[in-house]
């Protein structure tokens, strides 16, 4: 067989996302799926703890040098945004402390940073979301983080419900996660998120949205949306409202 000019003509340019992981992150494929066929992630994760899924887990997975070692790790292959995929770690210290992971991991090089945390700030700030239900896969102590977290955005958690994992995250099934957020919508909730990475989320959010007719916000979706919006890339994947915050 001849190679035309056309078959030679490749591959597509790549445009990468450096990706900070937790250890025990096991969604690397959903992360795929909300992102253009030009895009390629470049993970790298934090060392290995052998704790539960915690208050220790978090503080632990969202260590500043830890961080800025796997930015570095990234860097080589040029990403052009490196996130930290993660909401427990990102959320842990508050507010300032979600921006001073940031700060570290520009300080490592990266042109671009941001977190899951952050790109929820963006969400409920541009929305103009002032009360909204959560579920989380987490115990009650760190879920109870996240509540004091958004409360720093003058954001009211109407209702939540989390199911205490202290690993395993990734193997619950969408039919559990779609019974928690029906469970935790209330009339006076404008939104609702669902916290945690390394929770599936993404073929559930349309038919949520639909029969709830509000914002289904997850991690992951927030965060490669984010990372997109910084690229000048389109979104890709499910989430009607969250496109008016990171669509072009």
């Amino acid at each position: 067989m001849v190679l035309t000019g056309a078959e030679l003509d490749g591959p597509l340019a790549q445009r990468g996302i450096g990706v900070i992981a937790p250890f025990d992150l096991a969604l690397e494929r959903e992360l795929w799926r909300w992102a253009p066929l030009e895009v390629s992630f470049h993970l790298a994760r934090t060392p290995f703890e052998p704790v539960p899924v915690s208050l220790e887990m978090a503080q632990r997975v969202s260590s500043v040098s830890a961080l800025q070692d796997a930015t570095r790790d990234v860097l080589g292959v040029e990403p052009e945004v490196v996130a930290y995929l993660c909401s427990s770690g990102s959320f842990i210290h508050g507010r300032d402390g979600e921006t001073a992971l940031v700060d570290a991991i520009r300080e490592a090089g990266a042109p671009e940073a941001l977190t899951s945390s952050g790109a929820l700030v963006e969400a409920v700030t541009t929305l103009g979301l002032q009360r909204i239900s959560v579920i989380t896969p987490y115990d009650q102590p760190l879920t109870d983080r996240l509540v004091d977290f958004l409360g720093e955005l003058d954001v009211e958690v109407v209702t939540q419900q989390h199911l205490g994992l202290a690993g395993g995250i990734w193997r619950v099934n969408y039919r559990t996660v779609a019974a928690l957020v029906e469970a935790a919508d209330d009339p006076a909730a404008e939104a609702i998120f669902v916290s945690c990475t390394n929770l599936p989320t993404y073929d559930i959010i349309d038919p949520l949205e639909r029969e709830l007719g509000k914002p289904v916000l997850t991690a992951n979706q927030l965060t490669v949306w984010a990372c997109l919006a910084r690229m000048g890339l389109p979104m890709m994947g499910p989430g009607r409202w969250l496109r008016e915050v990171f669509g072009s």
